[in-house]
């Protein structure tokens, strides 16, 4: 039997998490399926399990000065109804598997699973997300882009939690996002796109573009919005053949058993 930790707070949560090295489980939905054994057997669970899903410091969202944070055990169908969320990710969100599973599943919980098709992500490379993260002996702040170092990993050391997401607030006047799957519901990224702009009188004024499940992390490129930024519409096909080549360099499907790379 796995030994298992219910703290009542962020400190004694943090304690456990450097005393044991101990798992973060908050909704599970993505942890359970990693670990999950032979059918009909539990899942496989070698080191302690750290229950922080019900810690309220983890919960909530707020926004002050033109910044938003996202507790990590905020659960994703909550953070869907907050119209304080900004639009996009609310759009991804409401996406997302099913009604039982956005229930459970939290917002850090899709970050720190670090699949390429997370379909958190694409949204909040968009919006310049960062992450908190806090251990015993203190908290650091990293870009989403740079906790995420490939599919599956992450920065996070073995004695920090994940405590919240943060967002700058922005108001965009064009919002675009999709998502391909096997499926219109339930069902996982075969393709995600999360794009996001400011066009006044036919100019951009800003643009951020993401990409999900086309390589090991999202795809996202300061050199092809740069080039977009502050060109009118009309210009836009004769720079195209540009734009597809920056991308390129980045994009690199695979063949794997929700699609084949083409």
């Amino acid at each position: 039997m796995v030994e298992t930790f219910i703290p009542k707070t962020l400190k004694e949560a943090l304690e456990y998490r450097a005393g044991y090295k101990a798992i973060p489980f908050a909704g599970g939905t993505d942890l359970m399926v990693r670990r999950k054994s032979w059918a009909g057997t539990l899942p496989k669970f070698d080191t302690p399990i750290l229950m922080i899903g019900g810690l309220k410091e983890l919960k909530g969202c707020a926004a002050e000065n033109s910044v938003l944070r996202i507790g990590a055990a905020e659960t994703l169908a909550d953070a869907a109804a907050n119209e304080v969320v900004p639009e996009i990710l609310r759009l991804a969100v409401k996406q997302m598997a099913s009604p039982g599973i956005r229930n459970m599943g939290t917002i850090g919980g899709n970050i720190c699973n670090a699949s390429p098709a997370g379909d958190t992500l694409p949204a909040l490379y968009a919006l310049n997300a960062s992450v908190i993260l806090q251990s015993v002996k203190g908290e650091r702040e990293l870009a989403l882009s740079q906790f995420i170092t490939g599919p599956g990993r992450t920065d996070i050391k073995d004695d920090e939690l994940l405590i919240s997401v943060s967002i700058p607030l922005r108001e965009f006047s064009n919002i675009y996002y999709r998502k391909v799957g096997t499926r219109k519901a339930d069902a996982l990224s075969k393709l995600s796109f999360a794009g996001l702009a400011n066009i006044n009188d036919g100019k951009i004024e800003d643009i951020r573009i993401a990409f999900g499940a086309v390589a090991p992390a999202v795809v996202r490129s300061v050199e092809a919005e740069n080039l977009l930024k502050g060109i009118n519409l009309a210009d836009l096909p004769a720079l195209m053949p540009q734009i597809k080549d920056i991308y390129s360099r980045f994009i690199r499907p695979i063949d794997d058993q929700r699609s084949s790379a083409a």
